[in-house]
């Protein structure tokens, strides 16, 4: 199947955090407080995302509140934190919203993403992705992880859909 027919069946965007919601960088406080910087145009393609009817999830190897809280503010209610089983986490979510793997996007950015990139109806790796997570992408970001690769997926998928011009014109009306 080629990018174009993969890309008109994408139902839900399923992402990574630490290199592809964030650069990748984590930093703690002299409290021990984490912080991660997420890029706005990535929570405004999000929503933008969720509010035409579409699935939007995390699965994300580490625990943290700041995630929790990020999904919250960008209504993203299929959140797995923790998954030691990145494959098993996005097949049961996928079970529990009754969608098929080719409805699947996934964005990652390293070889822990592998399993789940496999499973994708669309693997996407983020530009400054590792190497294997590269080869087994359908499609690379120009944009680097933390960077606006989310939205750069977002709009590739809405604009092979139809719906991306329909969206700006109403910004600009």
């Amino acid at each position: 199947m080629n990018l174009p027919e993969r890309l008109a069946r994408i139902e839900m965007l399923v992402c990574d955090v630490d290199g592809v919601l964030t650069d990748g960088r984590i930093v703690y406080t002299d409290r021990g407080d984490e912080i991660k910087a997420f890029h706005v145009r990535d929570g405004s393609g999000l929503k933008l995302w969720t509010s035409l009817g579409k699935h939007a999830g995390i699965i994300t190897g580490r625990r943290s509140a700041i995630v929790e809280r990020r999904a919250e503010e960008l209504g993203i209610h299929a959140v797995v934190q923790g998954a030691a089983d990145k494959k098993a986490a996005l097949v049961q979510m996928l079970a529990q919203l009754g969608l098929k793997r080719e409805e699947v996007c996934v964005v990652g950015d390293d070889i822990v993403d592998l399993p789940m990139l496999r499973v994708a109806g669309l693997a996407v790796a983020v530009a400054d992705a590792c190497l294997e997570a590269k080869e087994d992408a359908d499609y690379v970001t120009q944009a680097p992880g933390g960077g606006g690769a989310v939205r750069e997926v977002i709009e590739l998928i809405l604009r092979a859909q139809g719906s991306w011009q329909a969206i700006v014109a109403r910004y600009r009306e």
